[in-house]
C-alpha cells in the first residue's frame, strides 16, 4: 500500500463538468481552449500553422502595447477552488512572466472579481501548483498572464457546490456530476483514474482507468468518495473498448467514514471495508449490472478491486441519498 496516487480533488475547469471559454483577450498562436484539455500537453515538432509554431495550450501574441492579456473561463458547475494548478510544458522562452487568478459567482454575467491568486512567477516547462487560502462557490475564473504568453494547461482542483437533498429517487451517487470525487488510486498509467466515475460512455481505450501490467503480487484498486452517504441498489461496471486488457475479475468493498478523516488514514483503513460485492468474473468490451443485496447499508465510500489489473471504462452506483 506504500506506492498509491492520491488524488482528492474536482478538476473544476473540466470541460466534462461542462466549463468552456467564456472569453479572452487574444488566442493568435493557440487556441484558450486548449487550455482546458484534460489529456497531458503534447509537443509536435516542426508543426507550424498559418500563424506560427502549433503549441498545445493556449498563446498569446507578442504584447506590444501596455497592459496584459487575460483569458475568463466559465465553470459548468459552481464550486470552491483549494489548488490552482498552472502547467506551462513546452513554454520555453515563451512562457508568461506571472500569472493570477480572480474569481467570481455571478447569475448575470456581471463580474464583480475578487482576487484569490497575487501574482505569481511561472517558470517555463513546468507545472505550478498554487494552494488556495480563502475558498468560496464561484461559477467564473480570470486567468491573468503577464505581459502575455503561453500556458498549456489550467486546473481549478477542488470541490463542487451542489445541495443534493435526501430523496426516494435513485441517481449515481458515483457520478462526477453529482459531486463523487477519487480519492486515490493504486495506478493510472494509461487511464486516468477520473474517466471511471464521467458521464457518458466511454468513447475509446484512453477515455477509462487503465493500470500497467502487474508483474507481481497484488491488485490494483480506486478508492471513490460518493457524492453523497446513501444506499447503494446497483452497480454497474463496464469494460467498454478493453478488450484484451480488462481485469480477470473484480470486487467492492465500502465504508461510512467521517468526512475529516485523512486521505493515507482513509487508505489504509480500506483493506479491511466490509465487501459489499465479492470477487466476480468479467467480459471484455461488455457491462455488468449486479444489484445490492445489502442495499439498506449506507456508505459514503467506495473501493473497487481489481485483479489483478486492467482497464476499467466507467463504474455507476445507482443508489439514494
Amino acid at each position: 500500500m506504500s506506492k498509491f496516487k492520491v488524488k482528492n480533488y474536482i478538476n473544476l475547469a473540466s470541460p466534462v463538468l461542462g466549463t468552456k471559454i467564456y472569453s479572452y483577450s487574444d488566442q493568435f498562436f493557440g487556441a484558450a481552449s486548449r487550455m482546458l484539455n484534460e489529456n497531458p500537453p503534447i509537443f509536435k515538432e516542426n508543426v507550424y500553422d498559418k500563424h506560427g509554431k502549433w503549441m498545445d495550450g493556449w498563446e498569446t501574441r507578442r504584447k506590444r502595447i501596455e497592459g496584459n492579456d487575460f483569458c475568463i473561463i466559465k465553470l459548468g458547475k459552481a464550486g470552491k477552488v483549494s489548488v490552482v494548478e498552472i502547467d506551462t510544458s513546452f513554454f520555453n522562452g515563451n512562457q508568461p512572466e506571472y500569472a493570477s487568478l480572480d474569481v467570481c459567482f455571478s447569475n448575470n454575467n456581471k463580474f464583480k472579481w475578487k482576487n484569490i491568486l497575487k501574482k505569481k512567477k511561472l517558470k517555463p516547462n513546468a507545472i505550478h501548483k498554487f494552494k488556495i487560502s480563502k475558498s468560496y462557490p464561484i461559477n467564473f475564473a480570470k486567468l491573468n498572464i503577464f505581459p502575455d504568453g503561453g500556458v498549456a494547461r489550467l486546473k481549478l482542483l477542488g470541490d463542487l457546490s451542489l445541495n443534493l437533498k435526501k430523496t426516494n429517487k435513485s441517481i449515481d451517487l458515483g457520478s462526477v456530476l453529482n459531486g463523487a470525487k477519487i480519492v486515490a488510486c493504486s495506478d493510472e498509467h494509461f487511464g486516468k483514474a477520473e474517466n471511471i466515475i464521467a458521464p457518458g460512455k466511454s468513447i475509446n481505450m484512453g477515455n477509462g482507468w487503465e493500470t500497467k501490467r502487474r508483474r507481481g503480487k497484488g491488485y490494483d484498486w480506486i478508492i471513490i468518495k460518493l457524492a453523497k452517504t446513501g444506499t447503494i441498489e446497483k452497480f454497474n461496471i463496464q469494460t467498454h473498448h478493453f478488450k484484451g486488457n480488462y481485469p480477470a475479475t473484480f470486487s467492492i468493498q465500502g465504508s461510512q467514514l467521517k468526512n475529516t478523516i485523512s486521505t493515507n488514514t482513509i487508505i489504509n483503513l480500506s483493506t479491511k471495508w466490509s465487501t459489499v460485492i465479492p470477487k466476480t468474473y468479467l467480459k471484455p468490451h461488455h457491462q455488468l449490472i449486479i444489484p445490492n443485496k445489502n442495499n439498506k447499508q449506507k456508505f459514503n465510500f467506495i473501493k473497487l478491486n481489481i485483479f489483478p489489473d486492467g482497464g476499467i471504462s466507467r463504474l455507476r452506483i445507482m443508489g439514494k441519498i
